[in-house]
């Protein structure tokens, strides 16, 4: 009987753990410096550190892979990816798809050059204006409705050079080809910062459609989001978040708790 008993116990243990893989594989899309950009061939940033700390909080390895940001969303809802993180922000529309641990108060940016001759405060002073940014975010969504506006109002609409990854569409912006560079407002303010020591780029204007920035986790694996959400709070109660917070020049973005799908709350 004490064997017996012994068995079900065991039994009843395994059923009840969590059935994770045996590694998390992490989609991500390299080029949204200070959350993810490549030095040399090494991956860096904060959440290359932030999901490398919820793994070894969960007792799991991460395996962090380089996708464009269009295939992060598909990739964790066909299984490709246990998590998807780059900056990807919390909508309304991505909650009806796929579950979003929170972790970062965010927002969209524009990035000018230094005095900002051009007067580029706001998403509505773009008008006849051309603009870079990464194909697939919210912020292209924003620029088209935003250029549909500039026309409705008998202005000039906004030209939109879309490209692959931010990285490219910095390019255009430092060679000249844009106006203004959109990204989130942690990217643009970083990149304010270091890009030519700090002396030739500012931010345009605050911060727009402030959101949050969400660790994407497929629906079907409740499971899994729940261990992501309890070992993120574990690292925020220990100090290992704000430490990464403070390495990567991001403590104004501190989100001291970690809701799942609060996104929502930030959209009107």
């Amino acid at each position: 009987m004490k064997l017996l008993s012994l068995s079900l116990v065991l039994a009843s243990l395994l059923m009840a753990r969590p059935a994770f893989a045996a590694t998390l594989v992490v989609g991500s899309d390299i080029s949204h410096p200070p959350l993810e950009s490549f030095s040399g061939q090494k991956m860096v940033g904060f959440d290359i550190d932030l999901v490398q700390a919820i793994g070894a909080k969960m007792n799991v390895p991460v395996k962090i892979e380089n996708h464009p940001f269009g295939d992060l969303i598909p990739g964790v809802q066909s299984g490709r990816f246990s998590l998807a993180i780059a900056g990807i922000f919390d909508t309304r529309k991505r909650e009806q798809s796929v579950d979003m641990v929170d972790y970062l108060y965010a927002g969209s940016g524009l990035l000018v050059l230094k005095g900002n001759p051009k007067h580029i405060f706001s998403l509505d002073s773009l008008c006849g204006m051309t603009v870079d940014l990464e194909a697939g975010t919210l912020q292209e969504t924003e620029a088209r409705q935003q250029s549909a506006d500039c026309q409705a109002q008998h202005l000039g609409e906004v030209h939109i050079l879309a490209l692959g990854t931010d990285t490219a569409s910095l390019a255009a912006f430092t060679s000249g080809k844009s106006d203004a560079h959109i990204a989130d407002f942690p990217v643009v303010s970083y990149l304010a910062r270091t890009l030519d020591g700090g002396t030739k780029y500012q931010v345009g204007g605050p911060p727009f459609k402030v959101v949050l920035y969400g660790i994407v986790v497929s629906k079907k694996n409740t499971a899994l989001r729940d261990a992501v959400q309890k070992a993120l709070r574990e690292l925020v109660a220990d100090g290992t978040y704000d430490k990464l917070l403070t390495k990567w020049g991001l403590t104004q973005s501190a989100l001291r708790t970690v809701p799942v799908n609060a996104g929502t709350l930030f959209q009107h």
